[in-house]
């Protein structure tokens, strides 16, 4: 694997489109959706032959039907060995549909899976002998196959369909990747202009009376004001209301804007209108985590642009870079989200590996030296004024916390999510449950021990694992091994970035100054080396435990280490923090307290500790994963030159998104409870699933975890990803290896 600039793993190129299957002389056959069911030539049965004799679907058998009586029986060919070209089907759609969902979707949620109880064989005609021969459609991955491609199908408009069996035998690691590249990245993309604001801008938590699309415009981008202002003018229907945010925000601000939340602009680009020749604003595009959401995301949006550079949506990760700019330097940060209830909170840092990745794709092209200098300014921006700056940094250990600020309440979490917290002091203060919000909101109720109970709450959603027995009722005290390890990326990444690109002079604008900063500063790379040396001893000196070989969190309160065992651990190794003995230590004594059957724990059992109806299960414990803990200690191992361990965990994270994906219906879900080998995406804790809930097909899968697949992809070798292909478990797998290589040298002998 080659090494780029930042001294990160990159993946190497992925590899062409699925392959054809055997025999196979179609092209497109694995063409997307769109271009397969709206080619209508596809769709005409040209190749077959006169025939004197033909039941078809379309004439005697439905005249049969009508008077009563049974078709006569013919064989149908489960050979054609004499077509010289791959089997095809001539389907009628609806009528093929309603028998493929009554027969095999007992359950009748619109999905075939492992759990239905049909008899997983249906019986269609194929196109070569123009509805004469039939072919049986066997088991649950093809029927569900099936299930999908007809659902597209009646989608397009397609009453009648030639469907390649390519498509229902796909080996499933191909399908999904194209599902991937082809469907979910689509189903994910937003941008938001006039195009979509009535859409994007009302919010579905809107828990005010009156409900409307709102959008809040910076002051350092009136012509967006004036844009939204003039869609609003035009199309009054909308009800949009367009918002000029003040220059300062303040907590004060965000929480009176409570009684108006809106959605926050994001970058835009001029383009021209086709129709009238004016100059317009159009937005950039970026990816959302779900198929609910259509606000621009923290930590999600770099996971997915590692899944987009696979696939060469270079553009598509750049876009999403600049939308990052836009938001330090118009909100001061990279924010959870792109609503006006997040403005003081933002998330997991990882623009400056981000922004060296896409450069890596575009360093040739016209402007990417630019796109770099302005992305590695708004990092050190955000650097300065989020991480290294009040409340966030602890003065004693020189480490970073999750620590926003905030007032009252967070709006944005369903009903009734903190009655039982707000309940006692309800009752303690003698009036409604509404009265109490609104009381202690506006300041007129002051309660201290409230106000630390949300300050770590609302620390728990900066750091994007809400929620967890990890951080509770302690999140905004811990300097996390996660925020500390990304940090001293930041500085290494700012570090080498000025030093080799920038020829060590890197000049900062007066709208990227910080604090002392006089305009037209010049950063050197030394001061950042200092910085990310002055890190590595703090991170040594109050997270590593040289006994446990692993990083824990540090209570900056209560000037103590932390016990809790988490996976975050390993992003030590993946930004580099690590020593070759302390990841040495990592891989031997903290490794196997994480690996389950599908891949990594967020955190072991004995850390999550007992629960039941008191003490529910979170989704950022045990026994759950997730994308983010895969990729980044996959990356990390690779780094270290732990490949052997890099491939078996990825191959076992690949395996278990993969069967699922063959057994349930193509299900991609957000989090997978690691220790089921059977039905991995069923997940007791709160929040649910995300991605469960679709029907006949799913459009989007989950951003990261899309990501994590064709990312892992890159990380396991040509046998893995064979043996992926035939969902071979991975014990079989490497048992089979051993083998071989013990035949080997037994041969040499």
């Amino acid at each position: 694997m080659p090494i780029i600039p930042t001294t990160e793993i990159t993946p190497p190129a992925p590899p062409p489109g699925p392959p054809r299957s055997r025999g196979s002389t179609d092209e497109g056959v694995f063409d997307d959706a769109r271009t397969y069911y709206t080619a209508d030539e596809r769709h005409l049965n040209t190749r077959a032959g006169a025939r004197t004799r033909t039941y078809s679907q379309n004439s005697l058998f439905k005249q049969m039907e009508r008077m009563g009586l049974k078709e006569p029986y013919r064989r149908g060919s489960h050979d054609e060995s004499t077509i010289p070209h791959s089997r095809r089907f001539l389907i009628q759609v609806e009528p093929t549909l309603q028998s493929l969902q009554s027969q095999e979707d007992t359950d009748g949620n619109m999905q075939i899976t492992i759990e239905d109880n049909g008899p997983k064989v249906l019986t269609l005609r194929t196109a070569a002998s123009n509805g004469h021969n039939r072919f049986d459609i066997r088991g649950t991955y093809m029927l569900s196959n099936l299930l999908q491609e007809l659902s597209l199908a009646k989608e397009y408009g397609r009453k009648q369909i030639i469907l390649d069996e390519a498509r229902l035998n796909e080996n499933p690691v191909n399908r999904l990747s194209r599902m991937i590249r082809d469907h979910f990245w689509e189903g994910l993309t937003r941008r938001i202009d006039a195009s979509s604001i009535e859409i994007a801008a009302r919010d579905p938590k809107d828990w005010t009376d009156d409900p409307r699309p709102r959008i809040y415009v910076p002051r350092g981008a009136p012509e967006q004001y004036e844009y939204y202002t003039k869609v609003a003018e035009e199309r009054p229907e909308l009800r949009l209301d367009v918002q000029l945010l003040p220059e300062k925000i303040t907590p004060e601000l965000v929480r009176d804007m409570n009684s108006k939340p809106g959605l926050l602009a994001v970058d835009m680009e001029e383009e021209v209108d086709s129709k009238t020749g004016k100059k317009t604003l159009k937005g950039r595009p970026f990816v959302v985590p779900g198929g609910r959401f259509n606000e621009l995301y923290g930590w999600d949006s770099y996971m997915e642009s590692l899944g987009l550079l696979v696939h060469d949506k270079v553009d598509l990760a750049k876009s999403m870079v600049q939308n990052f700019c836009f938001c330090i330097k118009h909100y001061g940060k990279i924010l959870n989200a792109t609503r006006s209830y997040y403005l003081c909170r933002s998330q997991p840092p990882f623009l400056t590996d981000m922004a060296l990745r896409v450069y890596d794709k575009i360093k040739h092209e016209p402007g990417a030296l630019e796109f770099l200098r302005t992305s590695i300014l708004a990092a050190i921006k955000e650097y300065h004024s989020v991480w290294v700056a009040e409340p966030r940094l602890d003065p004693v250990t020189g480490l970073s916390r999750y620590r926003p600020e905030g007032l009252g309440v967070p709006p944005e979490t369903e009903a009734g999510h903190f009655v039982h917290i707000l309940e006692p002091y309800v009752e303690k203060h003698g009036c409604t449950f509404e009265e109490f919000v609104d009381g202690y909101n506006n300041g007129s109720i002051k309660e201290p021990e409230l106000d630390n109970y949300f300050m770590h709450d609302r620390a728990v959603r900066e750091s994007g694992h809400d929620t967890t027995y990890r951080f509770e009722g302690c999140c905004a005290d811990l300097a996390t091994i996660d925020l500390n390890s990304l940090l001293f990326k930041y500085e290494t990444d700012i570090a080498r970035t000025i030093r080799n690109v920038f020829h060590d002079k890197l000049v900062i604008p007066a709208e990227y100054c910080v604090g002392n900063m006089e305009p037209n500063h010049v950063e050197a790379s030394a001061i950042w080396d200092r910085r990310a040396k002055r890190r590595k001893l703090a991170i040594d000196k109050y997270l590593w435990n040289e006994q446990e070989g692993m990083y824990f969190d540090y209570d900056t309160a209560n000037r103590k280490q932390c016990s809790y065992e988490s996976a975050t651990t390993f992003w030590a190794l993946w930004a580099g923090v690590a020593s070759p003995k302390q990841a040495a230590a990592m891989v031997t004594k903290a490794l196997p307290k994480f690996e389950a059957v599908g891949g990594l724990l967020s955190g072991t059992e004995e850390s999550r500790g007992e629960i039941g109806l008191e003490r529910p299960n979170r989704q950022w414990d045990y026994p759950y994963g997730w994308a983010p803990q895969q990729i980044l200690a996959w990356t990390g191992l690779y780094r270290y030159s732990f490949t052997e361990e890099a491939e078996r965990l990825a191959y076992k994270w690949l395996f278990m998104i993969t069967k699922a994906f063959v057994d349930f219906n193509g299900v991609v879900v957000e989090k997978y409870d690691v220790t089921r080998p059977i039905d991995p995406h069923r997940v007791d804790a709160e929040y649910g699933n995300q991605g469960l809930d679709f029907k006949g097909v799913a459009k989007e899968g989950f951003g990261w975890v899309n990501a994590s697949y064709v990312y892992g992809l890159q990380i396991v070798n040509a046998h893995m990803r064979r043996a992926l292909g035939t969902l071979t478990p991975y014990e079989t797998f490497i048992k089979a290896v051993e083998e071989n290589r013990a035949k080997a040298l037994a041969e040499l002998v």
